[in-house]
């Protein structure tokens, strides 16, 4: 039997916010600024939930995850990982690849790859060589250049054997 492949898409937002921690690829940042928002903010994890969600036809992650019910209140969105890839294993999916890129000025998160990869793998159930992260600025242009808040996009694998 061939397998079946199915590709999604995932962006996400946050505003930046002075003196609030900031969570990004399940990792605390050390940074003056943080993104908000009604879990740990990490946009990163955020993206990738949808693209994963969006592959195998589940919806977003405020279907599953909504910013109005409590439990997800200040939450780490490691958590949302492991909740997806149960979704995706209930649907009979796994999940081949992940491929994002995290747009932001500050700080420079190229050292941090490694360790990041290492925890939303863990979190999937999937190799580290299974998540690709690619860091790059707005060139001081737009809400991201001026520091104002971050963006993620993610493009996700999974398949049916």
């Amino acid at each position: 039997m061939v397998p079946s492949f199915k590709i999604g898409f995932g962006f996400d937002v946050h505003p930046l916010v002075n003196n609030h921690p900031f969570y990004l690829g399940g990792l605390l940042l050390e940074s003056d600024k943080g993104a908000f928002g009604h879990s740990d903010a990490d946009v990163m994890i955020h993206a990738i939930c949808d693209a994963l969600l969006g592959a195998a036809n589940l919806r977003d992650i405020g279907f599953h995850f909504s910013n109005k019910d409590l439990r997800w209140k200040d939450i780490r969105s490691t958590v949302f990982l492991v909740e997806v890839k149960k979704l995706l294993t209930e649907k009979g999916f796994s999940i081949g690849n992940i491929d994002a890129t995290i747009c932001l000025e500050n700080p420079k998160i190229n050292p941090h790859i490694p360790e990041m990869q290492e925890i939303m793998a863990k979190s999937l159930e999937i190799s580290p060589d299974d998540i690709s992260i690619k860091a790059t600025t707005n060139e001081k242009l737009g809400f991201v250049g001026r520091e104002e808040g971050v963006t993620a996009y993610a493009v996700a694998l999974i398949y049916k054997a």
